[in-house]
């Protein structure tokens, strides 16, 4: 009797062990930013400077992409002062070219030879024309994205918005921020909008 008490709490100390090991850790922050400075510490200032964390990287990182409610709400109004539309109100370009961009990973990587095709690699995270048969799943499946918002020009422009600086529609997003930031060019998210909006697109197929 006695060692089969001895093993039911073995086996109960055991099953709490995930739950222990699972806790979050406190991180000595200075201590990281140091040993990441060090690991960056021969690369061009550029690079350097990605390393360094904006206010809401920052906020995100701290509460594991669940700020409270002042700061989803200050984080979205900064962010959306960053998106920049086209000047003439037109965010619909071209979504053939669209889905070249959608469909390219390289850009801006210490692999990629200067003047290289850079892309928003849509596809790691997302489905998007039902032909494909890779993709991601990190985000959600964008396959029919415009028909079900019924090719609204509001939505389009949201969806502008959303792949320019995703943090503004949606605080402590997992997707880049691709137009604040530079990656992708103002013509090219106007050509990813349209593939994920057109009708002709085969997103919406």
């Amino acid at each position: 009797m006695k060692r089969l008490l001895l093993s039911a709490v073995a086996f109960a100390a055991i099953g709490l062990a995930p739950a222990v090991a699972q806790s979050p850790a406190k991180v000595d922050r200075a201590l990281l930013e140091a040993t990441i400075k060090s690991t960056f510490k021969s690369a061009p200032p550029e690079w350097q400077a990605r390393a360094q964390q904006d206010e809401t990287q920052r906020i995100c990182s701290e509460t594991r992409n669940s700020p409270s409610t002042a700061d989803f709400e200050k984080i979205k109004a900064r962010e959306i002062a960053t998106i920049v539309y086209p000047p003439d109100g037109n965010v619909m370009g071209d979504w053939k070219k669209g889905e070249s961009v959608a469909q390219v990973g390289t850009g801006h990587q210490f692999s990629d030879k200067p003047g290289g095709r850079i892309g928003g690699n849509c596809y790691a995270c997302h489905q998007l024309a039902k032909k494909e048969v890779s993709y991601g799943t990190l985000g959600p499946s964008l396959a029919e994205y415009g028909k079900i918002r019924k090719f609204s020009a509001e939505e389009n422009k949201q969806a502008y918005a959303k792949i320019y600086n995703s943090h503004s529609v949606m605080p402590c997003s997992n997707m880049p921020r691709f137009g604040a930031n530079k990656f992708l060019t103002i013509e090219q998210i106007k050509d990813v909008t349209a593939y994920l909006m057109s009708p002709d697109s085969p997103v919406n197929k």
